[in-house]
């Protein structure tokens, strides 16, 4: 089995210097390619309903969808300047969460901040949009390599949705920020191992609970720490479908994994903590601090210090660690995975609700009757 350099490319998960080592070669490209190694498979057996779970959320899928052109108010007005100097304000903080005194930002102006604020979001919806890309490419492979209907069924639900969040956060980029990032690397050499793979629960595992399970954790953070109607709004409505993404990984593999070999389930862990990493990795904005002229390692080991970066970088574990438990990751193999994440901090979360579960509560229906209530 890998050893833990030779999965994530280094010894120390904080080692800010392989981090930063890790950069994307062809930002310039307009179009990428990777090898799906996968074979398309048919089932023959057509039966509706064999796997209740699945179904279940078939016909929640089918009776959920929203339209991302007519069901968000794109007529609201998005001043950034005053969005960012809101958020700073309502979250009583700078955008980093530490003492500027003796550091390269100590002389910054209003002016750099709020271009830091801007450049902050135009990054992070970016990275959003180009991993529900990663989602719509791997959700299209699902379809064609599980091997049952009532999975191939959702999955094809899930292609739409996933083709309709790339649709609203380009759009919100274009006509309210002010352009796109590239892709952050270690966001895309994931995506690339996912794509690659030939075995469709990795795909599963890849996407369905790791890369979801944090974009769901991730949106519900900028969901609460953003003051934009339209944004908040716009998220809001892709958790609803996040949310059933990640029960359609957490229910289809609990079945498989239960007759996988120690082997084969250690392959599976490897491959969660070293998604865990990459994904974790992504979230440092080098690409921000470069642009904004600023040394890179000396901005992110700052960042990286605050209380405020440590709550987030963990709260991103809140749905992935609980969904590892219930697919009996985290114990298998002298407990191997649990090992990681308490290295990584975030074990905590592993009895927080799984999403197998929790799906219902992020449903569209039950947003409207949380604004009927506030309205009454």
């Amino acid at each position: 089995m890998a050893d833990q350099t030779e999965l994530i490319g280094r010894s120390d998960v904080d080692d800010v210097e392989a981090i930063l080592a890790v950069v994307n070669t062809d930002v310039d490209e307009l179009v990428h390619s990777v090898k799906d190694n996968a074979d398309a498979i048919f089932t023959w057996d057509y039966e509706k309903g064999a796997r209740a779970g699945l179904n279940k959320l078939y016909e929640k899928a089918k009776t959920s969808q929203w339209n991302g052109s007519t069901d968000l108010p794109w007529e609201t007005e998005v001043d950034l300047e005053a969005v960012v100097a809101q958020n700073f304000l309502q979250n009583d903080s700078n955008g980093l969460g530490f003492d500027v005194i003796g550091t390269p930002f100590e002389k910054w102006t209003e002016k750099q901040w709020m271009e830091l604020g801007i450049e902050s979001n135009n990054w992070t919806l970016s990275q959003f949009m180009h991993g529900e890309q990663g989602a719509l490419i791997c959700t299209a492979k699902i379809v064609e390599t599980v091997p049952w209907i009532d999975a191939k069924y959702y999955a094809a639900t899930q292609v739409m949705d996933e083709a309709r969040h790339v649709e609203v956060f380009a759009r919100y980029l274009d006509e309210k920020l002010t352009g796109h990032y590239p892709i952050n690397a270690h966001l895309k050499m994931l995506l690339d191992d996912i794509v690659n793979d030939s075995r469709w629960d990795m795909t599963y595992l890849g996407m369905q609970i790791m890369v979801e399970g944090l974009a769901l954790a991730a949106f519900g953070f900028i969901h609460m720490m953003t003051t934009e109607p339209l944004l908040k709004q716009l998220l809001r409505y892709v958790m609803s479908d996040e949310a059933r993404h990640v029960a359609f990984g957490v229910l289809s593999l609990q079945e498989y994994y239960q007759g996988l070999t120690d082997a084969e389930m250690k392959e599976r862990q490897e491959f969660a903590f070293e998604a865990s990493v990459r994904m974790r990795d992504r979230f440092l904005q080098q690409e921000v601090w470069e642009r904004m002229g600023v040394d890179v390692k000396t901005a992110v080991e700052l960042v990286m210090s605050t209380p405020t970066r440590q709550m987030f970088q963990m709260m991103l574990f809140s749905k992935i660690v609980p969904n590892c438990k219930k697919l009996g990751l985290l114990d298998r193999n002298d407990k191997w995975l649990r090992h990681r994440f308490e290295e990584l901090g975030v074990i905590q979360f592993e009895d927080w609700v799984d999403t197998g579960e929790e799906y219902e509560q992020f449903a569209l229906e039950e947003l409207a009757a949380q604004q009927n209530a506030a309205t009454a």
